[in-house]
C-alpha cells in the first residue's frame, strides 16, 4: 500500500548497533531543545568553537539533580575509541547547575538550561556527538545527537527537479560540490564521506556517495536518482502563544481543572490536493507565550487535541514533527474513532508555534510521510550536506564542512 517510504526503522537499528542507543525521554521530560539558535529555532549543526545549548523541562517540578555526559561518535553514530581528553578540555560529564521553577503556570515544571562551552567543558574537535542527561544514580534519562563541524572545505548545495520520468513533479534531487583547494585530500573516494539530511531530520539521510568528477580542487556530486528525496508537502502548523483567544489554527482553548486544552481545527487528507505554498519552519517549533516576559518559565503546558478526517486503515497513524525529534511513540500515535470517523489524539505540549504532519507506519516499521500529505516538487525543504573526512590511519572521523541548500531556489 505504501508507495514511497523512508526507512526510519533501518536508521534506528543502525544506531542501536552502536555502543549506546539513542534514549527517548520519559513522559515527564518535555520541550527538549538542543543546538545553536538560529531565527529562534535550534539546529543540531554547530561550528567548532561555536556555542550551543541544551534545555528541557521536568514536569515533576522537584528540582532534581541532573548531569550531562558528552561522547564523541564516528560517522555512523557509534561511540568512537577516543579518550575523553582527546575531544574535551575539562570534563565530559558534569552537573547541570542552571535550573529554575516555572511561575504563572497551571502546570508546574522545573526548567533546566545548559550551555556549551562552559567553565567545565569545552569541545576541541569536530565530529558527531551524543549528549546524555543522567540522574543522580547515573541512569540515562534521555540522549540527543549533534554535529560539530569545521570549515576546512566549502560545500555548495543546489536543489533540482528530478529528471526521473516516474517521479516528475514529485521529487527533488540534491547536487553539491566540495571545494577543497586549500585542503589536501589524497584519496577522495575513500577519505570523503558525505551525508545529506533533509529538514534537520536524521532519519531521512542519504550517505556514502562517491564523487563523480574531479575539477581544479573540486569534488563534484551531480547525482539524480541517488540523491532524490520526495518533495512531500509543507508542514501543518498551530500557534498556542495566546491562551485566551482562538486563531486560524486553533478552534478553541479551554481551561481544565489543572491544565489547559487546545482543540485544533479538523485536518483532512491532502494527498490529492494541488500544491499550495505557505511558509513553514521545516518541522521545528518555537516556545512562546504572548503574555510572558520569560518564555522559558512562563509558557504553560496544554493538551493539544489533534483530529484527522480519514477512513480507517490497516497501518498505524502518528502525529509527526520536531517536537519529539520525529520519533514514533504511544504518545503521538492516533486512535481511530468510529463515531466521528476521525483519527484523534492529544499531546501535552508547551505553548508556542509548532510544525507537524501525519505519517503512517506499516507492520515492518516503514514510515510513509506523504500518504496523507501528497508529494510535490515545489515544496520548500532545507537540505544539509555533512562532509566527513577519514584519512587512512586517522583515529576519528572529522567533519570538515557543512553545506546548506533550499528548494526555494529549485533548478
Amino acid at each position: 500500500m505504501i508507495k514511497h517510504i523512508f526507512l526510519i526503522a533501518i536508521w534506528v537499528m543502525s544506531i542501536i548497533a552502536g555502543a549506546q542507543e539513542i534514549v527517548p525521554p520519559p513522559e515527564y521530560i518535555k520541550s527538549i531543545l538542543l543546538g545553536r539558535q538560529e531565527n529562534q529555532q535550534y539546529i543540531p549543526f554547530v561550528p567548532v568553537n561555536g556555542t550551543f545549548s541544551l534545555s528541557f523541562d521536568d514536569l515533576q517540578a522537584d528540582e532534581k539533580d541532573y548531569y550531562y555526559k558528552i561522547e564523541h561518535c564516528d560517522k555512523n553514530w557509534q561511540t568512537s575509541d577516543l579518550l575523553t581528553t582527546d575531544y574535551v578540555t575539562g570534563y565530559a560529564s558534569e552537573k547541570i547547575y542552571n535550573f529554575e521553577n516555572s511561575f504563572n503556570t497551571l502546570q508546574d515544571f522545573t526548567h533546566y538550561q545548559l550551555r556549551i562551552p562552559n567553565s567545565y567543558t569545552r569541545l576541541k574537535i569536530s565530529g558527531n556527538y551524543r549528549i546524555s542527561v543522567l540522574d543522580e544514580d547515573e541512569n540515562v534519562v534521555f540522549s540527543r545527537y549533534f554535529v560539530l563541524y569545521e570549515s576546512a572545505v566549502d560545500v555548495g548545495v543546489s536543489v533540482h527537479r528530478s529528471r526521473d520520468v516516474q517521479y516528475l513533479g514529485q521529487q527533488q534531487s540534491v547536487h553539491f560540490i566540495i571545494n577543497n583547494k586549500n585542503f589536501r585530500i589524497d584519496n577522495p573516494s575513500e577519505e570523503i564521506y558525505p551525508v545529506i539530511v533533509k529538514n534537520y531530520n536524521f532519519a531521512t539521510q542519504i550517505k556514502g556517495l562517491k564523487p563523480q568528477f574531479f575539477r581544479n580542487g573540486q569534488l563534484i556530486y551531480k547525482y539524480d536518482k541517488e540523491t532524490a528525496f520526495n518533495g512531500g508537502n509543507e508542514y501543518l502548523n498551530f500557534d498556542t502563544k495566546d491562551i485566551y483567544n482562538s486563531n486560524s489554527t486553533v478552534a478553541r482553548i479551554r481551561q481544565g481543572e489543572d491544565i489547559y486544552h487546545a482543540f485544533l481545527y479538523l485536518d483532512r487528507d491532502r494527498s490529492h490536493d494541488t500544491y499550495t505554498y505557505y511558509p513553514d519552519i521545516d518541522g521545528n517549533y518555537v516556545v512562546r507565550n504572548i503574555n510572558a516576559e520569560n518564555q522559558d518559565l512562563e509558557a504553560d503546558y496544554m493538551y493539544v487535541h489533534f483530529a484527522l478526517d480519514a477512513p480507517e486503515g490497516e497501518d498505524d497513524v502518528y502525529v509527526y514533527g520536531g517536537f519529539n525529534r520525529y520519533l514514533l511513540s504511544d504518545e503521538n500515535k492516533m486512535t481511530y474513532k468510529p463515531e466521528t470517523r476521525h483519527y484523534e489524539t492529544d499531546i501535552l505540549l508547551k505553548q508556542g508555534f509548532y510544525n507537524y504532519t501525519y505519517v503512517v507506519k506499516d507492520e515492518e516499521g516503514n514510515v510513509d510521510d506523504i500518504y496523507f500529505n501528497g508529494n510535490h516538487e515545489e515544496t520548500e525543504n532545507t537540505y544539509f550536506v555533512i562532509v566527513y573526512y577519514s584519512k587512512a590511519g586517522s583515529y576519528y572521523d572529522r567533519v570538515i564542512g557543512l553545506g546548506r541548500g533550499s528548494s526555494n531556489q529549485l533548478h
